[in-house]
């Protein structure tokens, strides 16, 4: 019981010692970019600008990345159901062959 008085007494306190910490580190941020020369600040929005850039061309990638698998995969399927037709064909033609010398067999047992 003692564990949850304590509880709320803790909660409450680090909720107000983070606020306080944040927004003195928030003021500090702040000002610092305040104090900033023109040509930093330039050089931090081109940056972001570049990595907008290659963000978009990561996507661009992973889509082309995507089709190209969607086709491979498209590609395999065929191959994959061109080889089942011929082992189908396979099985039927040594189905006729091994069935018609089984019967031959047995028609020449039972003479």
């Amino acid at each position: 019981m003692s564990q949850r008085d304590g509880f709320a007494g803790g909660f409450f306190a680090g909720a107000i010692v983070g606020s306080v910490v944040g927004g003195v580190l928030g003021a500090l941020v702040v000002s610092r970019r305040d104090e900033m020369p023109p040509e930093e600040i330039q050089q931090l929005a081109e940056t972001r600008e570049a990595k907008k850039k290659h963000a978009a061309r990561r996507q661009q990638i992973k889509l082309s990345d995507t089709e190209s698998m969607e086709t491979a995969r498209r590609s395999l399927e065929d191959k994959i159901a061109q080889l089942n037709a011929t082992i189908d064909e396979v099985r039927q033609q040594l189905g006729n062959v091994n069935g018609a010398s089984t019967s031959g067999e047995a028609s020449e047992r039972a003479g």
